[in-house]
């Protein structure tokens, strides 16, 4: 028999959370490092669920409270080889592609800073994790003026020109 849960992944709005699926316990220590080389100065904490031998949730990062944080998420979910990621002072798009470049990343199921959800099933013998809920639903399409306000913002950031 297969129950579902819904895990809340519990972190203030600021926080930006990736949550993923790999294949090996290096991944700890090669997601550290890559976020290192990715972001000068990034604050991160990180949190592995190991699915065979001590079963423990790994963990590593630059700063104790969004190290807790990722063990807390991860514990929540409690399904082999997930992995969170709750970043500080960067943003998911900064590291993102060199997350997912990691040899044994075998799937990213969110980068957000939005409210998240995982749906889990459970059974006796392990937790699987089926997918995300990040953030609301949508309430409507934009029109012309909103459409105009994110174009600016996104060259305002930066992010285009």
């Amino acid at each position: 028999m297969v129950e579902l849960k819904t895990a809340v992944i519990n972190k203030p709005p600021e926080v930006n959370v990736i949550i993923g699926q790999s294949h090996f316990i290096k991944t700890v220590e090669d997601l550290h490092e890559t976020l290192i080389q990715a972001a000068s100065g990034i604050k991160f904490g990180l949190a592995f669920c190991e699915a065979s031998g001590p079963c423990l949730v790994r963990r590593s990062g630059t700063d104790e409270a969004l190290e807790r944080l990722a063990v807390e998420a991860a514990c929540s979910i409690g399904a082999g080889h997930v992995f969170v990621v709750m970043l500080g002072n960067a943003f998911p798009i900064s590291v993102l592609n060199q997350v997912k470049m990691v040899a044994e990343v075998c799937t990213v199921y969110c980068a957000s800073a939005n409210p998240v959800r995982v749906v889990v099933a459970c059974e006796d013998e392990g937790r699987g994790l089926l997918g995300v809920i990040d953030g609301a639903s949508p309430k409507g399409v934009e029109n012309e003026e909103q459409k105009r306000e994110r174009q600016a913002l996104l060259r305002r950031l930066g992010y285009k020109v």
